[in-house]
């Protein structure tokens, strides 16, 4: 293993602050998008069922 003990690996010679809150931040980061991704996928999904079902309504209202 490159680090001799778990507090090493945390401190990294005096950058594992920056390391680590980049690793935090690039977490963040990506589990927002994540988030948003799977929001505006439902969102559209919900839009296309509406349009759907107005569409029948339409349909059926005409014959």
């Amino acid at each position: 293993m490159y680090f001799d003990s778990f507090g090493d690996l945390l401190t990294m010679s005096g950058h594992g602050s920056y390391v680590w809150f980049c690793y935090g931040a690039s977490l963040f980061v990506l589990s927002a998008l994540l988030w948003v991704a799977r929001r505006r996928r439902r969102q559209a999904e919900q839009h296309i069922r509406a349009i759907v079902r107005r569409k029948k309504a339409s349909l059926t209202s005409t014959n």
